[in-house]
């Protein structure tokens, strides 16, 4: 069992943590330590997918497949930076619920998971699910043609609202369309692919004010981009609330 698995399993009951785990993969554990994980990519399967240096791995691989169990995992979109084909067939082990937008079946097929079929459900925004102490909500996303399904996830869990954006363009038409007050605010900042820069990830804050905002979907991939410190730079300048996680990190969200 790789460190950063002990880390996660060692952390205080009582309080809501975030792990990160790099480019735009996060873990939650609940209070009473129950996990759920968003988007992990802990493998290879991209550069091998491409074929080009543009999308070799720069970060560690802080975690095995094997190394935690899962309540419940998330893939927004069928990329495989968030459904990773190395490593979503082994979370399923123990009776792992695994949530997907809809255009991931052509990948469920392809990694042999249809045994898997009572597990898995498939998600359009407006759809929600209650596993254990997590409430997850998914919501309205838009990154283009290559992944019109692709969704959102708001997971509130002790009394906390988390919301990764998950990989999509600025819509402040849509912002309305997520609930507040939100403790915590994920979104990427390359400005590739569809998604987000620096800029619009700062708009996007100051249109929904969380409590804090993290920045993700840099440092994975040469060919990804994004500066996360002119986002610093940005959100600081405008004196709006941010945090930067390091991969491996853990941020405690602590109950009042």
């Amino acid at each position: 069992m790789k460190d950063f698995a002990v880390k996660i399993l060692t952390a205080e009951k009582g309080n809501t943590h975030l792990f990160s785990v790099g480019q735009a993969g996060f873990i939650i554990k609940s209070s009473k330590g129950q996990l759920l994980a968003i988007d992990l990519y802990l493998s290879n399967c991209v550069e091998r997918a491409e074929g080009h240096t543009g999308f070799k791995r720069l970060l560690p691989k802080l975690l095995s497949p094997s190394d935690l169990d899962f309540d419940a995992v998330v893939c927004t979109h069928p990329h495989l930076d968030h459904f990773d084909l190395d490593t979503v067939p082994q979370l399923m082990r123990h009776k792992t619920k695994l949530f997907c937008s809809v255009d991931c079946k052509k990948l469920i097929k392809q990694t042999q998971m249809e045994y898997y079929r009572e597990q898995i459900t498939y998600v359009t925004p407006g759809d929600g699910a209650r596993v254990g102490d997590f409430s997850i909500d998914f919501v309205p996303c838009d990154h283009g043609e290559g992944a019109p399904d692709a969704v959102g996830v708001l997971v509130t869990v002790d009394g906390k609202r988390i919301y990764e954006a998950g990989d999509t363009c600025l819509r402040l038409d849509r912002a309305g369309e997520i609930p507040k007050p939100l403790d915590v605010l994920i979104g990427p900042v390359n400005g590739r692919y569809g998604n987000m820069d620096e800029e619009e990830l700062s708009q996007l804050a100051e249109a929904l004010k969380p409590g804090i905002t993290i920045p993700c979907h840099y440092g994975m991939f040469a060919s990804h981009h994004g500066d996360v410190g002119r986002f610093y730079d940005i959100m600081t300048k405008q004196k709006l609330p941010i945090h930067i996680m390091q991969q491996g990190e853990q941020y405690t969200l602590k109950r009042l």
